[in-house]
């Protein structure tokens, strides 16, 4: 099955900006779900489905800003846009400060309207992607042994091969090694994308830092300081 497409969700406690709000997202070939009052928002929302939320600030049975406070507790990432009678400039700040990507003002032009809709799709679905290329990322590092994890954080710290060595008190060539399989398995081709693809997703690796203080448990570094100048940089080619 195919991937589903964003959705829209609409909640205003007013029918009849439900109403020309839901023509005006389908006439553009966007598809809505409307709702009334907050909690029948949350009893049928799709958490699983890319989506974002258009949301009217004052509500009969909560504020717009408590079902947003609401959502982010239920773990809500995806995009939302607040609808308001009036320029409440406390409330907009709050909204923004809490994640929302737009505020507008009552009566909304249409397109301004459309533009902040389809900026929150294009929000939604790079966050999407991010999230895909995170949790593809974590997978592959899953599957480095403990020793691996300790090389690929060695050359993260900026340390060559013969550091990383002294560090784990093991030899240099064992340390290619365990780079070439690290390497393999991550999917990369090269020292410099590992790197990149590290550095790209901070803490995906299955292992606490080695380099940045104790030794993990487990290893047994040497009884000598590292070589003079192990200092973090942002690629390590040795």
């Amino acid at each position: 099955m195919g991937e589903l497409s964003e959705l829209v969700y609409l909640v205003d406690d007013e029918p009849a900006i439900l109403k020309a709000l839901g023509r005006l997202l389908k006439a553009n070939g966007i598809e809505t779900r409307s709702f009334l009052t907050a909690r029948a928002f949350l009893e049928a929302y799709d958490p699983q489905r890319p989506a974002c939320l258009i949301l009217d600030l004052e509500l009969t049975d909560m504020s717009g800003l408590e079902l947003q406070r609401t959502l982010s507790e239920r773990g809500w990432t995806h995009p939302i846009v607040f609808l308001s009678g009036h320029a409440d400039v406390t409330r907009s700040v709050s909204a923004m400060k809490n994640g929302a990507v737009d505020f507008l003002t009552k009566p909304v032009r249409r397109m301004t309207l459309l533009a902040a809709v389809r900026n929150a799709i294009k929000r939604s679905r790079t966050d999407q992607a991010s999230s895909r290329q995170h949790d593809q990322v974590l997978q592959r590092c899953s599957q480095l042994t403990r020793r691996e994890c300790e090389v690929v954080d060695g050359m993260a710290s900026g340390l060559m091969n013969k550091q990383i060595a002294a560090n784990l008190g093991i030899v240099e060539k064992t340390v290619k090694v365990h780079r070439a399989r690290a390497i393999s398995k991550l999917g990369c081709r090269s020292s410099f994308e590992l790197l990149h693809l590290v550095n790209s997703a901070p803490g995906i690796l299955p292992l606490t830092r080695t380099f940045d203080g104790a030794p993990a448990e487990g290893t047994h570094p040497s009884k000598e300081p590292p070589p003079m100048g192990a200092v973090r940089r942002t690629t390590s080619l040795g």
